[in-house]
């Protein structure tokens, strides 16, 4: 039971993340927020901690690294706003 609740976990965290970065993406292509908003990096770091969650419970690396390397883009993005 305990294996299954975890998988659960993981999964829905993976979909959230998908979810975020899709959405951050939509709004950035049909104009509601800048490439420079504090809004669309937050949401594709937040969407990166997701998809890294579910790609280390199943031992799938490749997305790990792309999702490291994605939210550091954030980070630097996000100092950059608000310094």
């Amino acid at each position: 039971m305990q294996k299954k609740q975890s998988e659960f976990m993981t999964e829905t965290a993976g979909w959230i993340g998908v979810l975020l970065i899709l959405f951050a993406y939509a709004l950035l292509s049909f104009g509601f927020i800048s490439s420079q908003s504090f809004w669309y990096h937050g949401l594709n770091f937040f969407g990166g901690i997701g998809i890294i969650a579910d790609a280390l419970a199943d031992k799938d690396y490749q997305p790990v690294v792309l999702n490291l390397i994605w939210m550091g883009i954030a980070v630097y993005a996000i100092i950059q706003i608000v310094l």
